[in-house]
């Protein structure tokens, strides 16, 4: 069963997603950090990967974040292979009515949950760009801890490791 949280729900994307998906993807404020926005051939693709990699990757993905009081498509989560690094990378982008509410802090730990709990990872990773404060942020607050720069994804990131071991004695459950 995919996390969720007392205000949140992810749910597998589908191609009924695809305009939503667009519109999130093809806003600058929210690409600004990440990758150039999407066209809408590109969402198409993006989500045609998706679906791919959820049979591939069993547990992983890309999923849409729910807000279960209103039933809204608020962004997506990730927990996935970190390109061909060998390492499972947690991100997430939200739309920007969504900022500030803590939403990503929240459905990040649940996801870290799951994936140490349920899937048995020893590592989590996360990147960030280095201009991308409110997201190294998040991830400090749910227990990555800043390595090094690295390149990914085209360009320089701040590369954030959490351990097992560590998430789970320093969680509550």
């Amino acid at each position: 069963m995919l996390p969720q949280t007392d205000r949140l729900a992810l749910r597998p994307i589908t191609l009924d997603d695809l305009d939503t998906v667009f519109r999130l993807d093809s806003d600058p404020d929210v690409m600004r950090y990440i990758i150039p926005p999407r066209t809408y051939e590109g969402a198409r693709e993006y989500v045609e990967e998706i679906l791919t990699n959820y049979e591939r990757f069993p547990g992983l993905g890309r999923w849409a974040i729910i807000e279960k009081s209103t039933g809204a498509f608020v962004g997506v989560q990730v927990l996935k292979h970190l390109e061909t690094s060998g390492h499972i990378e947690v991100g997430y982008r939200y739309f920007p009515a969504y900022w500030g509410r803590g939403f990503a802090t929240e459905m990040t730990r649940a996801v870290l949950r799951y994936g140490f709990g349920e899937l048995g990872l020893q590592q989590i990773v996360g990147v960030t760009s280095p201009e991308n404060l409110a997201s190294q942020h998040v991830l400090g607050k749910c227990g990555l801890r800043f390595q090094h720069m690295a390149e990914f994804y085209g360009g320089p990131v701040r590369f954030y490791t959490l351990n097992a071991a560590d998430f789970l004695s320093e969680t509550p459950r």
